[in-house]
């Protein structure tokens, strides 16, 4: 941005300059983590391209790690290495961006990509879209035990449950 927005008030910005302000003012002390939190969900299309290309470059200039909290799944497919599934504040599945779109075990995480629509309108009057309810489910989140995948997935169900959900645990 140019020397001339230095004297602007915060309403005197759009949303993407507003955006660009927060992570300069992150960046100045040089960390080695930003939590950003539904940091582009108020942003045009366009804008959040922008925003996240821009984070993506200064991360692999600087090595800096994201804790990226979004709803977007696309958005996350794209930014993310790694993904963590929560739900009611817990944990429910990790692994790599590959993983968990590729293969995920835990029914909500299946519910939740199921939900993403396709940009291909045939695949997408086909696409099945998998109902997950918490409150009738059986799932008791609290008696949940991790369950290793492989090195990198994990998926935290109750014993009850693993049998019929996962595949060959570890």
């Amino acid at each position: 941005m140019s020397r001339e927005f230095a004297n602007r008030f915060p309403h005197q910005f759009s949303g993407g300059q507003r955006q660009r302000v927060g992570i300069a003012r992150a960046l100045i002390m040089n960390p080695k983590l930003i939590i950003a939190d539904e940091s582009i969900s108020a942003l045009d299309v366009s804008i959040q391209a922008q925003i996240v290309n821009l984070m993506k470059d200064i991360q692999k200039e600087t090595g800096l790690s994201y804790l990226f909290i979004a709803h977007d799944l696309a958005m996350v497919k794209y930014i993310s290495d790694r993904i963590g599934v929560l739900h009611f504040g817990h944990l429910l599945e990790t692994g790599t961006t590959e993983e968990i779109f590729n293969n995920p075990i835990h029914p909500y995480t299946k519910s939740l990509l199921s939900a993403v629509p396709h940009p291909n309108p045939i695949l997408e009057r086909k696409r099945e879209v998998y109902h997950y309810n918490y409150r009738d489910s059986g799932f008791d989140y609290e008696m949940e035990q991790e369950v290793k995948l492989s090195p990198t997935h994990s998926v935290w169900l109750e014993p009850k449950f693993q049998a019929k959900y996962l595949p060959n645990p570890l």
